[in-house]
Order: C-alpha cells, then sequence, then structure tokens
C-alpha cells in the first residue's frame, strides 16, 4: 500500500503516533488509507447537503475494508460570483482545487481518493487532480437540483432569475412578481437544474468511468444518491486492491466518449475548457480540431434546459447517463470504468424510458453535436459556441460590432436598452490573462434573452458563457485580446459575420487594415497587480488548450 510509507518501519514511529492521536486504531493501521476530499461548504447550494453523503462515504469505505479521512476543499459558486468582479476566481480556482487534492493526498500518502463535488470548477479541478496523482480514485458528484414551481409552473435558476431581470426591466413582470421568482426558483440543495456546467460536468465524470453508474442525474437528498455514495465507498477499497489507477480510466478512448456524449447532451460550452484541462493532466493530446470533428458525427439528441425544456430530473427518470450511453453504444469506445468492468458492460441492463427526453440517432433534435468550433481571422486558434442553444434563424449572422473592454460596460448598455438589432457585441480584456480569470458572460447573456433579442444580437468574448447561456454566443476567442488577437482592433461599426454551420466567423475588414491596427495596438495595463489572480494571469494559457497552466 502507498500508506506504508508513513505507516511501516521503526523509522515511522512518529508518524504513526501522530496518526494514533488522530484516533485511529491500531487494527485501522493496516487497512488501505483513503482521502475523502469533500467539498462541502455553506456557500453553494450545490454542497450544501454534502455531510451526509460524506457519511455514507464513510460507511462504505469501512464496510470495504479501509480507513476514511475526510478533507476539505474550497468551492466557489459561479451563480454568486457571476456579474462582478468575483467571477474573476472562477476558472482559476479550478487549478487551487486540483494543486490542494494533489498536496493533500501526496503528502499524507493516501492509497485512494473520493473526490465528493458538485458544482463548476470543483469537479474538473479534483478530476485533473486524480489524473495527476494516478491513484486509484471515484468521483461522487452530489446531484441535481429539483425544478421549481410557481404559479403552477416549473422554474428552473437561468431562466426564472437571471433572464427574468430583463423582463422586470422592460415592466413586464412586476417587482413582487421578481421576488417570487427569486425564493421559488431554486427549491433546495443541488447543481442548477439544466445542462449548466457543473450537470454537464458530472455527466462527463460518469461517461470517463470515473463516477459508478447512475451517479450524474440521482438527484441529490435522494436515497439512491446515498447508496450510490456507499457504494463508491466501498469500491473505492477495491479499486485499491486490484491498483486500478486514474490513467488507467482516464485515457484517449474515455475521453473520446466523453465528449460524444457532452455533444449528444448539447452541454455547456466550459467543457471546451475542462475536458482538454483533464485530458493534459493524463498526458493525452487534445485538440480544438478533434472536439469539432466528433460534434459533426454525433447527434443531439436530448432538449434540456437552457436551449430546452426538459430538466435534469427528467433526464434522471427516463435512465439517466446510462439510458443516454445505450443510445450511443455503436458508436462508443470500450474502457475499464471504476467498476473495474467495462463501460459497455456497465449499460448492459441500461433501460430508456422516454423516447423523448433521450431520443433515438434516427429522431435526433439536430444532426450535429451540441457545441462547435469556430474560426477565421478574429480567432485562427479558435472559439466555441454552443449551437444547440441558437435559434435556427441566427446560425448565419452578419451585424455591425459594438465594442466593450469589460462586461460591466457591455452590461450597463444592454439594462440601458442601447443595443440595436443586428448588433454584434464584442466584449474584450475578459480571457483568461486580460481578464484575469475569464468571467462568466450569463448576466449580459440572459438579459438579452430576457428582453427577447437571442435571434437579433449577437455576442462575441475572449471570456466565456456559462452553461446558462443561449442564442448566438460565441465565447472563448483564442488569441485573446490581452495578448494581441484580432478582437482587441475591432472598432464600433465593424461588420462581423458568423456562419456556424459552416465554422466560420469573420471581422469583415481588409487584411491590409487589420495588419494597420495590429501595429498601432498596445498591451494595456494589467487589470489586476497583487494576489492570486495576478500570478494566475502570468502563468494561464490559451484558452484553445483548456486555460491550464505552464509550468
Amino acid at each position: 500500500m502507498r500508506s506504508n510509507v508513513i505507516k511501516k518501519g521503526l523509522e515511522r514511529a512518529p508518524h504513526r503516533a501522530l496518526l494514533y492521536a488522530t484516533g485511529i486504531s491500531k487494527k485501522e493501521m493496516n487497512k488501505p488509507f483513503v482521502g475523502i476530499a469533500s467539498s462541502f461548504t455553506d456557500l453553494i447550494p450545490g454542497h450544501v447537503d454534502m455531510r451526509l453523503l460524506e457519511r455514507e462515504i464513510e460507511h462504505g469505505i469501512c464496510s470495504g475494508g479501509g480507513r476514511p479521512f475526510v478533507f476539505g476543499i474550497p468551492g466557489i459558486c459561479d451563480g454568486i460570483a457571476m456579474g462582478h468582479a468575483g467571477m474573476k476566481y472562477s476558472l482559476p480556482s479550478r487549478e487551487l482545487i486540483a494543486d490542494s487534492v494533489e498536496s493533500v493526498a501526496a503528502a499524507h500518502a493516501l492509497d485512494g481518493l473520493v473526490l465528493l463535488t458538485n458544482c463548476d470548477k470543483i469537479t474538473p479541478g479534483m478530476l485533473m487532480a486524480a489524473a495527476r496523482l494516478n491513484i486509484p480514485a471515484i468521483v461522487v458528484t452530489a446531484g441535481p437540483m429539483l425544478s421549481g414551481m410557481y404559479k403552477m409552473k416549473r422554474r428552473s435558476f437561468v431562466r426564472d432569475t437571471f433572464e427574468a431581470m430583463a423582463k422586470r426591466q422592460k415592466g413586464e413582470i412586476s417587482e413582487a412578481e421578481m421576488e417570487c421568482l427569486e425564493i421559488s426558483s431554486c427549491p433546495g440543495g443541488g447543481s442548477c437544474q439544466g445542462l449548466y456546467t457543473a450537470n454537464t460536468m458530472a455527466c462527463v465524470t460518469e461517461t470517463l468511468g470515473m463516477s459508478l453508474p447512475g451517479c450524474a442525474t440521482a438527484l441529490m437528498n435522494s436515497a439512491k444518491k446515498k447508496r450510490i455514495s456507499f457504494s463508491s465507498g466501498e469500491q473505492i477499497v477495491t479499486l485499491i486492491k486490484k491498483n486500478i489507477t486514474t490513467r488507467k480510466i482516464i485515457n484517449k478512448l474515455s475521453i473520446y466518449n466523453a465528449v460524444m456524449v457532452d455533444m449528444a447532451l448539447g452541454g455547456s460550452t466550459n467543457t471546451m475548457l475542462h475536458i482538454p484541462a483533464i485530458a493534459h493532466e493524463a498526458g493525452v493530446e487534445l485538440r480544438l480540431d478533434e472536439l469539432d470533428l466528433i460534434c459533426k458525427k454525433t447527434p443531439h439528441i436530448t432538449d434540456i434546459r437552457p436551449g430546452g425544456e426538459y430538466f435534469m430530473e427528467d433526464l434522471e427518470y427516463a435512465g439517466g447517463i446510462p439510458a443516454v450511453l445505450k443510445r450511443l453504444s455503436a458508436k462508443l469506445k470500450n474502457n475499464i470504468t471504476v467498476t473495474a468492468g467495462s463501460l459497455k458492460d456497465n449499460i448492459k441492463n441500461a433501460t430508456i424510458y422516454d423516447d423523448d427526453i433521450i431520443r433515438p440517432i434516427s429522431k435526433a433534435y439536430h444532426k450535429e453535436g451540441g457545441i462547435a468550433v469556430l474560426k477565421g481571422n478574429i480567432a485562427p486558434d479558435g472559439s466555441v459556441v454552443k449551437q444547440s442553444a441558437v435559434p435556427k434563424a441566427a446560425m448565419t449572422f452578419v451585424g455591425k460590432a459594438l465594442c466593450f473592454n469589460s462586461e460591466e460596460e457591455a452590461m450597463k448598455a444592454i439594462m440601458a436598452r442601447k443595443i440595436k438589432h443586428r448588433s454584434v457585441i464584442v466584449i474584450r480584456y475578459e480571457g483568461p490573462k486580460g481578464g484575469p480569470g475569464m468571467r462568466e458572460m450569463l448576466a449580459p447573456t440572459a438579459a438579452i434573452a430576457g428582453m427577447g433579442l437571442s435571434k437579433d444580437v449577437a455576442l462575441i468574448t475572449d471570456g466565456r458563457f456559462s452553461g446558462g447561456t443561449r442564442g448566438p454566443c460565441i465565447g472563448h476567442i483564442s488569441p485573446e485580446a490581452a495578448e494581441g488577437g484580432v478582437i482587441a482592433i475591432i472598432k464600433n461599426g465593424d461588420l462581423i459575420s458568423i456562419d456556424i454551420p459552416k465554422r466560420k466567423i469573420e471581422l469583415k475588414v481588409s487584411k491590409t487594415e487589420i495588419e494597420k491596427r495590429m501595429r498601432m495596438w498596445r498591451p494595456r495595463r494589467p487589470k489586476i497587480t497583487t494576489g492570486y489572480l495576478a500570478r494566475y494571469s502570468k502563468m494561464v494559457r490559451s484558452a484553445a488548450c483548456g486555460a491550464v497552466l505552464s509550468m
């Protein structure tokens, strides 16, 4: 056992003394040491009820013959951090999470890990750490939130709060109704109810083979989630005994499957940062072009919010990710999972309970997957769009640029109703380096949707979007403005052409004029010059390679 380095031999007498001080018994000293990396916090709705799951995981580890040790991992709620300077910390926190898990697990020579997570950057951060450490690990995602209810209509976080703000601004709903929506949209613990980043990453994690079957969509506070937590605790001990380490599970085959399921679901564009980052830690090269190739041959077979009308609870009741995998089984690569069996063995008995929530490939909602990669003179290294959430009429779009050098500037103009039809809002200096931290633009995109402009206004940014974004919104423009990308020299009134089917995004300005403007461009003073974000901005790489840190 890896933990023998801290508990065996005469020279480890001081180490054993400290371990005994924690309350461990002499008998337990011979068991595998299993860390439970828990991201419990009172600050995040998706994490507030994790204490019960921690207990179930502990019971499972003890039942399996291991000794559990709980340790804490930080987490940020993207919804609460949204729309102000706090969002600058969201993506950078992914690296802190990965480093924290690595540090505790390596320093204490743990034999294995159960990673208890749920929300946006926490899940990919934990997966990155697991791939980096390459020890046995299993992920428990705490589960989706139930839909809200108001006036006998199901409600969800993004559509009934962020998008409702614009309706309140327009006078379409009263202040009292806005308050009722605030109270009813999020009825309790769990990750937000649609295919936003948290739930998308949970589905990706199960497809990778890093969670037990059914984990991704099992609802928080359900007995099913408690059983999965207990079973995950038992199973980690089996993985330790069989030495099934993370990189045996996370490899080129499983990453291919994860991208395919992401595309089939129509998940969050943030996966185009997180999956490459996880692959990087596992030693697998993954380019944006490869992701787009998978998109082109993967049908979009679900219609879940924000782009559709179903909720995560509907996907759960229709059979969950095992049912989705069964639909795609002919296209999947077979690979080992945390069950110690293969992915295709895991789904043999999966049942699809609803043919509209999880459609047959022959009746897919769209022929292509949910996310497309666009390139052109604005984004020679690539950009991404959630095409499954773009209205058909807006799949090609030409409009005049309206440029802003921060999210706040853009939001002020949108809420003041200064945005004209056929405009292309350009929000720049919000990339990984320039932000710093590559903020999500949910507030501007939700305001546009709430004002009914999703078909008439496009938005492009070197920042990124929440999984809740819908409409012709293109993010991850690379190179970013802070690195001297072409997005930095766009002027108000310039024509911008977006052609999602052809995967093109172009600034309709001559090459000579672009070169002239680039010669005139000068780097801007960094927005933040002290603390973690200043260090992050110096080390972070392009969004095109997952915004990983340079060594």
